[in-house]
């Protein structure tokens, strides 16, 4: 993906916001390269809800959102799974030193076009999902949003399996 085009993404698209209504849409499953080295899957966080982040580390939004993500991925551990995905060009030359930078304590896989295209397009970033614990799609948002809203995402699903 084009650093170019996607900065014209992420700016015609950071306001947008799409909630999922109805009967809700199964989140496609992948297979990436990880930062590590190992394949990360979203099959293997079954059971857990799921943020999944779309995101560049050249993205002002993105790194904002990614400081919240952290302190998430602590205070959650073992309930849920935050999963970035990377859609820089740069792969370890720019994510390895931004990873410890940013101090992140989630995996991040490297994207490509066939989980751009199965995730809708990505048009704009950041783009989220909220997963349900049976890995349905429970929200897309495009855009920057604070730490106080994935929480408050992440607390319905987590009240809903309790009930």
């Amino acid at each position: 993906m084009k650093p170019h085009l996607v900065k014209a993404a992420v700016m015609a698209g950071m306001l947008l916001f799409v909630g999922a209504g109805g009967s809700l849409p199964p989140a496609p499953d992948f297979a990436l390269p990880g930062l590590d080295g190992k394949i990360v899957r979203l099959s293997d966080y079954k059971g857990k809800v799921g943020i999944v982040d779309f995101w560049a580390t050249w993205c002002p939004p993105c790194r904002a959102e990614i400081q919240g993500f952290v302190k998430m991925a602590a205070d959650y551990k073992g309930r849920v799974a935050i999963l970035g995905v990377s859609l820089d060009e740069g792969r370890e030359k720019d994510v390895r030193p931004f990873y410890a930078k940013y101090r992140m304590n989630y995996p991040v896989a490297f994207g490509d076009a066939a989980v751009v295209e199965a995730y809708g397009g990505i048009r704009g970033i950041p783009t989220t999902f909220v997963i349900t614990p049976d890995q349905k799609i429970a929200k897309k948002h495009v855009g920057y949003a604070d730490e106080k809203f994935w929480r408050a995402e992440v607390e319905k699903l987590l009240g809903a399996r309790r009930r």
